[in-house]
Formats: structure tokens, sequence, C-alpha cells
């Protein structure tokens, strides 16, 4: 999708907002070099403010974002382009973050047993002059899981640092019986939105320079 404008974009200073080797791949497997400079901003918004989920990771993302350009514009290589993702599970109405310890994670995972649930992840997209938001959806379906199951896998200590206490690409996506919806919303950043998002941005700068 991003062929077209490549020879542009892959001259731009594109940082992450993330502390997350899975989207920094993500973005690495299409083409581009990123930097990832985790965000300092606590995460601590209140979901109750929020008229839906998605306005709730959008602002998140939006949030990781801003911290992280005003600390990098204070250098001399500033940033062309900020990238933001904020993921979260959510469950008949729940929303499930990471889970702060063992027992947290035993009791996500038990519920999201043998059901539905919807991921969501926010995005936001900042150049100099723009900032674009999206959020997309989708709906993963676990298998039944027994208490073995769920206690060998948060043995594994992947659980821990997944929204949800889970991580589709690697051992939990064992436990996924089906997806409806983008894939990499799941994991953390759904590629095909951010193309679409990137190239419509960065499409004019190619035509002001044929």
């Amino acid at each position: 999708m991003l062929q077209p404008i490549m020879h542009i974009i892959k001259q731009k200073n594109i940082v992450l907002a993330s502390a997350s080797p899975r989207r920094k791949e993500l973005i690495e497997n299409i083409g581009l070099k990123v930097t990832l400079c985790p965000s300092n901003f606590e995460e601590n918004l209140d979901p109750k403010k929020f008229n839906s989920f998605s306005e709730f990771v959008e602002e998140t993302a939006l949030q990781k974002v801003l911290e992280v350009e005003h600390r990098l514009n204070i250098g001399e290589n500033k940033p062309d382009v900020i990238i933001g993702a904020d993921t979260m599970v959510t469950l008949d109405g729940v929303m499930f973050g990471k889970p702060g310890s063992e027992s947290e994670a035993f009791e996500m995972l038990s519920k999201l047993s043998g059901k539905s649930h919807t991921v969501y992840t926010g995005v936001v997209v900042k150049t100099i002059n723009k900032v674009v938001k999206f959020t997309e959806k989708t709906d993963v379906t676990f298998g039944k899981l027994d208490d073995k199951q769920i206690h060998g896998y948060i043995d594994s200590g992947e659980p821990m640092d997944k929204a949800g206490g889970y991580g589709i690409q690697g051992v939990g996506g064992t436990f996924v019986e089906r997806v409806d919806g983008d894939y990499f919303t799941v994991v953390g950043l759904p590629l095909y939105r951010l193309c679409s998002v990137l190239y419509d941005i960065f499409k004019h700068e190619k035509l002001k320079s044929t």
C-alpha cells in the first residue's frame, strides 16, 4: 500500500511512542524504519469519563504521543511522525488491562475462557501540522480452558505485560479459536488503517515533488 510513497516516507524520522517490540516489528515488516521511545504517560485516565471504549483508547494513545513529542522536541533530531497506540480487551462491557498479579491474570483468562471478547486498539498519528486518530476493534473467541492450562500459561510469564492477560502472537494464540476482524488490531497495531492514514498524509507530498 505504501510503495508509491515509500521514497518519501523512508526519509522521515518516525518515532513510535511505545516500549513494545511487537509494534516496532510490525512497522519494520512493512519496510519502514522506526525508533522506539517509550512514553512516560502514566495511563491513569478514568474510563468512566469517556462515552466509549474507542474514545478511551484514542485519548490514551494521544497522551502517549504528546508526552513523547514534548520530550523529543527539546532535542535537535525532532521527529517528523509520532505514532502512538493503546490496546484494551473488553468483555461484557468491562475493560481488561494488563494484569497486576498472577491471580489477576488467572481471573481474566478464566473469564475469557470459552467466550468471545472484543479488542480495541486506538492509534494516533501526529505530524508537524496534523493529528489523525482512529480505533479498530476485533472480536476474538477463546476455546474452553481448564485451570491447569491457564496456570501453565501464567507460569510462562507471557500474560503479565499483555492487555487481557494474553498475547495472540505468542503462546496465548493457542487459546484462540476464532478471530473476526483485523488480526493486527489484537497484536496492538492495525496495519491496514495505519498504512491508509500514512498514505493519505504523504501522498500529497509526493505530488508536490513531481
